[in-house]
């Protein structure tokens, strides 16, 4: 895939600048050096909080981070399940809640490999239970366990769900994941490793969302991204599910951080505003 042609500067320019806070060499199981690394990546994009109240806290065991008031959406954040936590998404939360008009409750749920699934669906599922009906959000791993909680809680659990750029569970082989194999920011390799570490059975649903119950899921909002080896999960869900599917025509994986940075990225953004504006914001209270 000639990705040159496929990507406008502005992405381009993004993903060298992603590409930079990765030291050569460092080894994929230094799992210290891997998150200081996407810590800094995340600290460097970070946009600054709009004007909205934040508090941490906690919901049972599990630490979160609230932002604004009104009706809820429940953020998980993405990181390959082994990587972000409350500040790599610190940003997208608070710009979610201002510009919505609603909270956002962001979990810090526990990595892998240090502790393996089902931990990081068991404190999302912590949260979501205490908070009650809520609009699921989240991206990359996140909005594999958005996906995951959505198709294992009894029906009427949640109000919708929207699903940035996420992995739904489906063989990783043809469309997307060999067209994309070796697409900038996330390459089929690097899925494959991260579904690995999660060490879970590949038949449960709470690991994958396709394994779960597709019939009862509350409305759903699918944003893959074009240049990404994940986008083919998102259509094949929807074929499922009837999920609604907002295409990222010319986006890669990660792509939230190039939201202030690219046009396509912030009408891409503006586009999930729009679709939580309508769930969560004050006209749907």
């Amino acid at each position: 895939m000639d990705y040159d042609r496929l990507l406008d500067p502005e992405i381009r320019a993004f993903i060298a600048e992603t590409e930079g806070f990765t030291p050569p060499g460092l080894d994929p199981d230094d799992w210290v050096g891997q998150r200081a690394a996407y810590d800094r990546m995340a600290a460097h994009f970070h946009a600054g909080r709009p004007p909205v109240e934040v508090r941490d806290e906690r919901i049972g065991t599990v630490p979160v981070r609230r932002y604004g008031a009104g009706a809820t959406v429940l953020y998980l954040h993405g990181g390959g399940f082994v990587l972000g936590g409350l500040d790599s998404h610190d940003d997208i939360c608070a710009e979610i809640a201002a510009r919505v008009g609603c909270a956002v409750v962001s979990v810090d749920y526990r990595l892998g490999p240090e502790h393996p699934h089902p931990a990081a669906y068991d404190d999302a599922a912590q949260v979501a239970r205490a908070l009650g009906p809520v609009v699921l959000c989240g991206d990359s791993a996140g909005a594999t366990l958005c996906a995951a909680l959505a198709g294992t809680f009894p029906k009427g659990s949640f109000l919708a769900q929207v699903l940035i750029y996420p992995l739904l569970g489906y063989p990783p082989e043809g469309g997307s994941f060999d067209i994309h194999a070796h697409a900038p920011l996330l390459s089929r390799d690097e899925v494959l490793l991260y579904d690995r570490l999660r060490g879970a059975a590949p038949d449960d649903p709470r690991h994958c969302p396709a394994k779960g119950n597709l019939a009862d899921l509350p409305p759903t909002w699918l944003f893959p991204a074009e240049a990404d080896p994940l986008h083919d999960d998102a259509l094949r869900y929807a074929e499922a599910s009837g999920a609604r599917v907002v295409e990222g025509a010319g986006l890669v994986h990660g792509w939230l951080r190039a939201r202030h940075r690219s046009a396509r990225a912030g009408a891409a953004f503006d586009r999930i505003i729009a679709v939580l504006s309508d769930l969560a914001g004050p006209r749907a209270a």
